[in-house]
């Protein structure tokens, strides 16, 4: 394999080249934590937010980065996940427990994602994010999650595909629940 070449590195980003291919990796972060939640009325937690890259919102996962505090560079990733649903949901876990993690496009980005279940939630605020978020907040029951989902596609309003990959986890996966 070709030796890495660096074409452009921001705050966040960095442009690659091996070769011919090019690729996107994170500065700053280890990764993802992606978080399933369901509060104890069997309501999905969502959040929905502003996307530059997609020019409007779109409908996600409460998610967030892992490392990425300064002086919290080696946090773990359940910390992070833990961290990340209360600040955007309000949510607090008592425990989170790992699902699986792996690379969302491996031919764009070096980045990987943990996907974590939030166990026994207990709400503690309004959540939103921090003060450079902009989230709302989706509590959407597990009955009516897919027309609601499909509802928000019609609207022209995207969904994040790890929501689906959530939902399996819920679905098809009731022991990661405990």
């Amino acid at each position: 394999m070709s030796e890495q070449e660096t074409l452009f590195s921001g705050d966040f980003l960095r442009l690659c080249r091996t070769g011919r291919w090019e690729y996107v990796q994170r500065v700053n972060a280890q990764g993802a934590a992606v978080i399933v939640a369901v509060t104890p009325d069997d309501e999905l937690l969502l959040v929905e937010q502003p996307r530059p890259a997609l020019g409007g919102p779109v409908i996600e996962l409460p998610a967030g980065l892992v490392g990425d505090i300064p002086g919290a560079e080696d946090e773990a990733r359940a910390t992070a996940a833990a961290r990340e649903l209360e600040e955007e949901t309000g949510w607090r876990p008592d425990r989170m427990r790992y699902l699986t993690g792996g690379p969302p496009s491996a031919g764009l980005s070096g980045e990987t994602l943990w996907f974590f279940r939030a166990i026994s939630l207990t709400r503690v605020g309004d959540g939103g994010g921090d003060d450079s978020e902009d989230i709302t907040v989706h509590t959407i029951g597990l009955d009516d999650v897919d027309a609601w989902l499909a509802e928000r596609e019609a609207a022209g309003i995207p969904v994040d595909p790890k929501v689906y990959t959530g939902l399996y986890f819920i679905r098809c996966r009731p022991e990661t629940a405990s």
